[in-house]
């Protein structure tokens, strides 16, 4: 066997390798590995210990040192306390509409050219990376934003390799964190739920990263009273609240037998997947979108920051939902705003007619796994073909 054929018939590294830079632009995939590793792929995923991993997928533990002033064992952001001092400039950093005015409203490039603009002007790492780097991939597909690859690429000045949208699979097929975590039936949402009628829940989750201030808790929380509606919210509480004042003065008990908040872990595949749900109101992180349309959901869109904004402008763009009305100086909303798009999307038959069929369509992208391996191994096949043509890639339209 020559050397050629011998290159292309061992199993393709998925791992980061030296003599190949790789952008991968914002939002981070799910680690596909399971599924590259089935392909006879060797796939090493590095990361802090408790992202855990599968039987076949190689999991690089790498246990972060001790460093002072950190607490022990701190693995994300999350981890980490900000402390009094720098609460209020990270509050001012967290202003939605401020942290998104930079970034272009065009629906058509709102999402890979926002991503790339966003990693670009925020993330001196990520900048860096970017310069130094040969091609750059992104989860994104043409079917998802056909339009922003070109321009993607261009403000890049280097190929845009598209991985697919990498769908998480089912939760019955175990890839979710529930089959880890909790029984379905053991959980109290998922019971909540099983006595809703079909599609009347609005479903809030908002990310685990940039909680809410309290005021604007209190706006969502009265919003969704005034709307009426049926709602399961995930909240995460914000850092140095106490319980007792995170939700309005008897909120809890004017909404119970309709509404359920639970600030634990939630199995969120699983409550997507649920028949009761009938929309999603979410932050719009890349991984969130895909999970919501996997299932056909309508979206109530609150962008906060990062790429959220170009993602709630390019599903805005292809009327699957609204997004929540923001005061235009400091990104906040009102209860009214919070009402208005809620009932558009879930009650009023003519506007949620639209929005349910259009997010109908987004669910045959997304969910069209074959599709989606298909922008893997084509992703593979790119970088075989780079090493084998002496460093000179060529993208293809796939």
């Amino acid at each position: 066997m020559d050397a050629a054929a011998a290159a292309a018939a061992a199993p393709f590294p998925a791992a980061a390798d030296r003599a190949l830079p790789v952008a991968r632009v914002r939002p981070p995939p799910p680690l596909p590995g399971a599924r590259r590793a089935a392909g006879g792929h060797r796939v090493s995923f590095v990361s802090t210990p408790r992202n855990g991993g599968g039987t076949a997928v190689d999991l690089v533990a790498l246990p972060l040192p001790r460093v002072d002033g950190l607490p022990d064992g701190a693995e994300s952001t999350n981890d980490i306390p900000t402390g009094d001092k720098l609460d209020p400039p990270l509050r001012r950093l967290r202003r939605p509409r401020r942290a998104l005015r930079r970034l272009p409203r065009r629906s058509g490039a709102a999402g890979a050219q926002g991503a790339v603009r966003d990693a670009d002007a925020d993330r001196g790492a990520e900048s860096m990376t970017l310069e130094r780097c040969t091609v750059a991939a992104i989860r994104s597909c043409l079917e998802w934003e056909l339009d922003a690859f070109p321009l993607a690429a261009a403000l890049l000045g280097r190929p845009l390799i598209p991985l697919g949208l990498l769908p998480p699979p089912p939760p019955s097929d175990g890839g979710g964190r529930a089959a880890d975590m909790h029984r379905d039936d053991d959980d109290a949402a998922v019971r909540w739920l099983d006595a809703q009628p079909a599609k009347s829940v609005v479903y809030i989750a908002l990310g685990s990263e940039v909680p809410l201030p309290v005021e604007l808790v209190h706006k969502m929380a009265l919003g969704l009273e005034l709307a009426g509606t049926r709602f399961l919210w995930a909240l995460r509480k914000p850092r140095g609240v106490a319980d007792t004042d995170l939700l309005p003065s008897g909120f809890e008990e004017r909404t119970r037998g309709h509404g359920l908040v639970t600030m634990g872990w939630v199995p969120q595949m699983n409550i997507l997947a649920h028949g009761a749900v009938g929309a999603f109101l979410t932050h719009c992180g890349r991984s969130s979108l895909i999970e919501g349309l996997l299932y056909g959901h309508p979206l109530i869109m609150l962008p906060i920051a990062t790429d959220q904004g170009p993602n709630a402008r390019l599903m805005e763009g292809r009327k699957v939902g609204l997004q929540v009305p923001r005061d235009e100086d400091d990104g906040s909303f009102d209860r009214h705003g919070v009402a208005s798009v809620v009932w558009a999307v879930m009650v009023e038959e003519d506007t949620r007619r639209v929005f349910v069929a259009n997010a109908m369509k987004m669910q045959e992208i997304v969910a069209d796994r074959e599709l989606h391996e298909r922008y893997l191994d084509e992703f593979v096949e790119q970088l075989r073909s780079y090493i084998m043509n002496d460093n000179s890639p060529s993208l293809t339209k796939t």
